[in-house]
């Protein structure tokens, strides 16, 4: 029995191994097909002159004309707007300016699958982060970016983003802030929302 134990267990050991160097070739060979199609970046060919903006929406942040014909790169996109860098600049331009080389089928699947389940995990995972905070009703609303009266500043906050500026004065028990947004004025008093407006230019 001892002599047709070790014959056995000689065979299963160069068989475990034989499948060890298998699997290591297959990682082998998918890293390096992930790593070349990584490499790839699609470009667009600018059909006429374009302005680069360093902040999309804000048409007065303009980095630089892009000339007619010329390559960028293209780090992602909208309806709108392209992303992309041109020489060592990086900013958006109209999608409408640009036409899209053709780049290989695969990466462009890849890309997209990629980027839908990075923004279905920062969805699902902000959405849950304000469903534990507010609960669903309240999460709900603010997750569609809605404001009303009555809300503290953490909740105004978590709807709208960061303020671009804040004036606050304090007046004995009262405090009273007007938060400044692009186009959008919204004024707290002791730490709730009481009215807003537009920025009156």
């Amino acid at each position: 029995m001892k002599k047709l134990l070790v014959p056995i267990m000689f065979i299963i050991g160069i068989l475990s191994l034989s499948a060890q160097t298998d699997k290591t070739a297959l990682l082998q060979d998918l890293e390096a097909i992930q790593s070349h199609n990584q490499d790839i970046t699609p470009t667009a060919t600018i059909k006429s002159s374009t302005r680069l903006f360093k902040i999309k929406d804000d048409l007065t942040s303009v980095l630089l004309i892009i000339p007619s014909g010329s390559v960028v790169s293209v780090l992602s996109s909208d309806s709108t707007y392209l992303q992309v860098s041109f020489g060592e600049n990086e900013g958006y331009i109209y999608s409408k300016h640009a036409v899209m080389d053709k780049a290989p089928d695969t990466f462009n699947e890849m890309q997209s699958a990629r980027e839908a389940k990075s923004r279905q995990v920062e969805t699902d995972s902000r959405y849950d982060a304000l469903e534990r905070k507010y609960g669903s009703a309240m999460a709900a609303r603010i997750y569609a970016g809605k404001i009303w009266k009555g809300m503290n500043s953490d909740m105004v906050r978590d709807s709208w983003g960061a303020t671009e500026k804040i004036n606050r004065v304090v007046n004995g028990s009262i405090i009273r802030e007007e938060w400044i947004y692009r186009s959008t004025w919204l004024y707290f008093e002791n730490n709730t929302l009481l009215n807003w407006g537009p920025v009156k230019k």
